[in-house]
């Protein structure tokens, strides 16, 4: 059991080891050869447009999703009107469609130009959307820029902006069976693994994006950097950690919730517009 547990601890250690900053540059001399090579010739399509149109149309993801909800539907039809009578095998048909398109949206992300989202992303951005009709304002994947030291380009996962104030969230999944811990506030372990760098990094985007909000406004804007936590226990509820607010991601909502208001209705648009101008989306 000692031999399986120590195992398994080291292979963990080795991945962690491995893992880089989000926004260090790496240097891989095969991906650049691949990057160099030459794409292959492709022969031209000449089908009519007409007929490429109809067939992307039909073989599009959406047809595929809604050909198979339909089908499923009008088994569940079949099965319970045979067993219970119309009515019923009808409800259960719109049932299955219902459930179905609820799975995919809690799944999926809503903004277009966020592709390369992470399931704990995604997560934080629905606790945020319920936030717009209590004066929160949210960019999603913002990039951020170098600095005049030339540190690599940084990504701040969910931009907020409300009455509250200004807050850098990022979203992390975490290896659940590792335990995360704090010590005097100024270190942050997950099991064996200082995340000194990732809070570091943390602070470091919302800095920037201080100082090139509040250029674009004209007054101090302070962004709060935050890291939301999804995978292991959180033992705490909201804990500063090098000047970096940590807590579990199903949190991010009341976190921002329970703090006084300090920005009027007209600073929000305006922090907001700037930031939008300022930051551009990380993906495109």
């Amino acid at each position: 059991m000692g031999e399986e547990y120590g195992a398994s601890l080291m292979a963990i250690m080795e991945r962690g080891n491995t893992q880089q900053a989000r926004g260090q540059p790496r240097d891989d001399p095969d991906q650049r050869d691949e990057t160099q090579e030459q794409p292959p010739v492709q022969e031209p399509d000449k089908r009519p447009p007409g007929d490429r149109t109809l067939t992307a149309v039909l073989t599009g993801p959406r047809v595929r999703v809604w050909a198979w909800r339909i089908g499923v539907a009008l088994a569940a039809l079949v099965v319970v009107t045979a067993v219970f009578g119309g009515r019923l095998g009808i409800t259960a048909a719109v049932l299955v469609i219902v459930v179905d398109v609820v799975r995919r949206s809690r799944r999926d992300s809503s903004i277009p130009a966020w592709q390369k989202s992470s399931a704990a992303e995604r997560r934080t951005e629905k606790q945020l959307r319920s936030l717009q009709r209590n004066g929160y304002l949210v960019l999603h994947a913002r990039a951020v820029p170098r600095d005049d030291e030339g540190v690599s380009d940084g990504r701040i996962d969910h931009l907020v902006i409300g009455p509250s104030g200004v807050y850098a969230i990022d979203s992390e999944k975490w290896d659940k069976r590792l335990p995360v811990r704090t010590l005097s506030h100024r270190k942050l372990f997950h099991g064996p693994f200082n995340k000194k760098e990732r809070l570091d990094e943390a602070r470091w985007e919302a800095d920037q994006a201080s100082k090139i909000i509040g250029g674009q406004v004209g007054f101090e804007v302070p962004v709060q950097p935050s890291v939301a936590i999804y995978g292991p226990s959180i033992p705490w509820k909201v804990m500063r950690v090098r000047d970096v607010d940590v807590y579990a991601g199903n949190r991010a909502r009341s976190y921002l919730r329970r703090r006084p208001k300090i920005l009027t209705d007209t600073d929000v648009q305006r922090i907001f517009q700037a930031a939008e101008k300022a930051l551009p989306p990380k993906y495109g």
